[in-house]
């Protein structure tokens, strides 16, 4: 079975003066409070979630 790609993503900003878009794409990440780290797979639609989120987010991407 080949390894799958995880990506480690880190919220780094807060979400507090941010439209609503950005709060809910940072719930569906799962993060949702500073400092928290989530571990998910790589795919376009968590890429596209990231992309919108960027500036209040860290990736770090892992083989897994």
């Amino acid at each position: 079975m080949a390894k799958r790609k995880t990506l480690l993503v880190t919220q780094t900003g807060s979400p507090i003066r941010r439209p609503k878009d950005q709060r809910a794409t940072l719930v569906g990440l799962g993060l949702n409070k500073m400092h928290r780290t989530r571990e998910l797979e790589d795919t376009p639609a968590v890429r596209g979630m990231i992309a919108k989120v960027a500036h209040l987010v860290r990736v770090v991407e892992k083989q897994g």
